[in-house]
């Protein structure tokens, strides 16, 4: 059933531009019906970073950029899903074309440069499913055009505490020029130390967010 699903869809998707495949699919996910998630065998349990995950597998940040379908995908089976990244205001990313089939490969190449609706739309999202539980991390980013970047971290654990299971700081991207700075050893010592007195700030009111470093 799922090859012959696979044989017909596959395809036709193939046929689309790569991003407007990508806006399909979370489309398609956000039409789900709602369903408890598929129970995950115990032996697959992982604790990790004080958190219990059901099983291993996630679906990484990237994929839903801007908190539109976490509970269709843990309902599908994955064990966490990472949102994001998100920045403090919305952005556009790089221009079009910017996601690139590697058909010899099965793979891709993304050159999206933090495109998102912005911290105040997606919290908005997360905070109206924040009692159906799930671990639904938060990959935090900042601004391509931001005067003060640490800042726009810091901002963004500030607001998304109350509604994070973890939080990713992302400072890898390649697709931000200067991002990458900020993994020079006194600019990321500084923006540790920032992040984490956020987080201490609002422990009291919003739990204990794990933080982990994207480099």
């Amino acid at each position: 059933m799922i090859r012959a699903f696979d044989a017909l869809t596959l395809p036709l998707l193939r046929r689309l531009d790569p991003e407007d495949a990508h806006r399909l699919a979370i489309g398609g996910l956000r039409l789900l019906p709602p369903a408890k998630p598929r129970p995950s065998d115990p032996k697959l349990a992982v604790r990790a970073f004080g958190l219990n995950f059901p099983n291993p597998v996630g679906m990484a940040a990237g994929f839903d950029k801007n908190a539109e379908a976490p509970d269709a995908l843990l309902r599908l089976g994955f064990g966490f899903v990472e949102i994001g990244s998100v920045t403090p205001k919305p952005q556009d990313g790089n221009p079009r074309p910017r996601l690139f089939r590697l058909e010899q490969d099965s793979g891709v190449i993304n050159r999206m440069g933090f495109n998102n609706d912005g911290a105040e739309a997606v919290l908005r999202r997360l905070a109206a499913r924040s009692r159906l539980g799930g671990i639904v991390g938060v990959n935090v980013g900042a601004n391509k055009d931001s005067m003060d970047r640490t800042a726009d971290y810091v901002r963004l654990i500030e607001l998304f505490a109350p509604v994070a299971s973890y939080f990713t700081v992302n400072v890898s991207s390649p697709n931000t020029p200067g991002l990458r700075n900020l993994q020079q050893a006194a600019a990321l010592d500084d923006l540790l130390a920032r992040v984490v007195d956020a987080r201490e700030r609002v422990r009291k009111n919003a739990g204990d967010s794990p933080l982990l470093l994207k480099i």
